[in-house]
């Protein structure tokens, strides 16, 4: 299976994530089953943010409200791995939920999407940009 991204937004995550060598960068994604139209920057509330994120709740919590008012429906979120390869961590798979959220992974300059299918595992997604 494949995500469609934006290029311009796919392009916009890589560049934060370059620009976050010391913490993990995170944000929530929005669309569609199989594609990522919007993506937003989120607080990383996280106690070590150098090796977690966590999503702000106020901001995840605001994005749900919003797309149950009818905008974009929370997909997923994105992270980031300054010092790793943009695979789930044990620390990822620990939180994957088995949602089906998609899951963009950033790190070394490269985004990979991930797609939580049980409680604690993943399959790939190809990312597919667009535009």
């Amino acid at each position: 299976m494949s995500v469609t991204i934006s290029s311009e937004v796919l392009t916009q995550l890589i560049a934060a994530a370059d620009a976050s060598p010391d913490a993990e960068i995170c944000g929530l994604l929005f669309g569609a089953t199989g594609s990522i139209e919007a993506a937003e920057a989120c607080a990383n509330v996280a106690a070590n943010p150098a090796r977690a994120f966590e999503i702000d709740p106020k901001a995840l919590f605001a994005a749900h409200r919003r797309g149950r008012g009818g905008a974009m429906a929370v997909i997923g979120h994105y992270h980031s791995h300054p010092s790793n390869s943009p695979i789930p961590s044990p620390r990822d798979a620990a939180q994957a939920l088995g949602d089906g959220a998609i899951w963009v992974i950033l790190g070394g300059g490269l985004a990979r999407a991930w797609r939580s299918v049980e409680v604690g595992e993943f399959v790939e997604e190809a990312i597919d940009p667009i535009g």
